[in-house]
């Protein structure tokens, strides 16, 4: 009953059985309270030293049970005086961040007079990525391209998304197909929209982005070579053309939980919109594993695929292919 002041059962028993029988000794309370000795002495000490018993003025070397309505009300602003210090010393300790932060903040490298920002190692972008999912308050748009995404990448998307999802934040990705084809990567996705963001697939993306309330972008500076870092601007023409390439592309996606039309099914031409894709890709030139990356497939599914549509065309090359995939009206 008791014990929101410190008082646990045994203590409570002891104080207890002093107000009953005042007169009890350590023998008497072991037998009333059925505990053992060391118990019943533990308690003792520990009612003087809150106050709840105090030397007999009749009988010295006695203890006496001091009053509920006196003692028990000393512990209560014992406590009230506690929980003002510990407040004030929350307070203290808020001001105290809030100027380290300031100062941190000051001592950021990389960053010019433009308000964009080089991050450089997974380390510097995961802190400046969790920074900006704390302060959104709006949206953030994403568009992850290369299909299945490292474990290591969304264990570390996982909390910042749910935390933003919580604050009721609107969540909006872009995957490639090819991520639907990836359990960790489909079941990263489908839990999110459980949580309340929408997901969508499409064959070809634009490179990776993270927007944040439309104010700020997070862009790789290269994104054929990652390792040199990502960079963070909030300049409104840059982070304005990124919104309207995230819309371009999220108008022509599809929803996670929608068939795609043109990708699981053939269309009217007997092509998937990955096949299709594929096509106009190797015909402006590029190799077959340029072409993977676009798509977020492996090399082997490249090869794979056109071997396939090779067949089809009945072509013994692929320069043979391109000419009959033209004029099939297929490019």
């Amino acid at each position: 009953m008791l014990e929101a002041l410190g008082l646990d059962s045994a203590l409570e028993s002891v104080y207890r059985g002093l107000l009953q029988y005042p007169d009890a000794g350590v023998d008497d309370l072991c037998a009333l309270l059925g505990i053992g000795e060391a118990e019943v002495r533990s308690s003792l000490d520990r009612l003087v030293d809150m106050d709840l018993l105090q030397s007999s003025r009749e009988c010295p070397g006695m203890l006496r049970a001091v009053s509920p309505a006196v003692g028990l009300e000393l512990i209560l602003r014992r406590q009230e005086a506690d929980l003002l210090r510990r407040q004030e010393e929350l307070a203290r300790s808020k001001e105290a961040v809030a100027r380290a932060v300031a100062e941190f903040a000051e001592l950021r490298p990389n960053t010019d007079v433009d308000g964009a920002e080089r991050l450089v190692g997974m380390d510097a972008i995961q802190s400046r990525l969790e920074q900006l999912a704390r302060d959104l308050d709006h949206d953030c748009l994403a568009i992850m391209p290369g299909g299945a995404q490292s474990q290591a990448s969304l264990d570390a998307s996982r909390p910042l998304d749910k935390e933003a999802l919580h604050r009721g934040v609107q969540l909006l990705t872009v995957y490639q197909d090819s991520a639907r084809n990836d359990p960790s990567t489909l079941a990263y996705a489908r839990w999110m929209s459980e949580l309340g963001g929408q997901v969508r697939t499409s064959p070809v993306v634009p490179p990776r982005m993270l927007i944040f309330d439309r104010t700020t972008a997070v862009v790789p500076i290269n994104p054929a070579n990652t390792r040199l870092g990502a960079l963070c601007t909030s300049a409104p023409g840059i982070v304005a053309s990124l919104v309207a390439l995230f819309e371009q592309t999220w108008e022509t996606a599809v929803p996670l939980g929608a068939e795609r039309r043109n990708d699981s099914r053939e269309d009217t031409d007997g092509l998937t919109a990955t096949e299709r894709q594929l096509l106009k890709l190797l015909a402006s030139g590029m190799t077959d594993e340029a072409a993977g990356k676009r798509l977020g497939v492996s090399l082997r599914t490249v090869r794979r695929l056109m071997a396939a549509l090779m067949e089809r065309l009945d072509a013994t090359s692929r320069f043979e292919a391109g000419l009959k995939a033209a004029q099939k009206g297929w490019l």
